[in-house]
């Protein structure tokens, strides 16, 4: 039986991870762009069900810490934002994934 030492030890990386992706919605944002090449906000709007507004404020806190990049453009005299995962928002997603499989592998039960 593991000792409450080595039980705190497996579950630190918990204290480290990264709240900007942990938020569910961001996690669903970041997944969705990490999968695509790019995407606009209409198709990342309709496959996170958030809302333009609630959308909106994920992406600048994303944007903020480097994840995503947005790119705003027209296109027929029409405004179209598109989103993609940077680089370092990729490697933080998969360090994000393997920090949580770990935890859950730590957990006891």
């Amino acid at each position: 039986m593991p000792t409450p030492e080595a039980e705190t030890r497996d579950l630190q990386p918990l204290a480290e991870i990264d709240r900007v992706i942990h938020e569910p919605a961001r996690l669903a944002i970041l997944g969705v762009l990490s999968a695509v090449d790019s995407a606009d906000f209409l198709f990342l709007q309709n496959q996170t069900g958030l809302t333009g507004g609630n959308l909106s404020s994920h992406m600048t806190r994303l944007e903020e810490a480097g994840y995503v990049e947005v790119t705003k453009e027209f296109v027929d005299r029409m405004p179209r934002t598109l989103l993609r995962a940077t680089k370092k928002g990729r490697v933080a997603l998969r360090q994000y994934k393997k920090s949580m499989l770990h935890l859950l592998k730590a957990l006891p039960g």
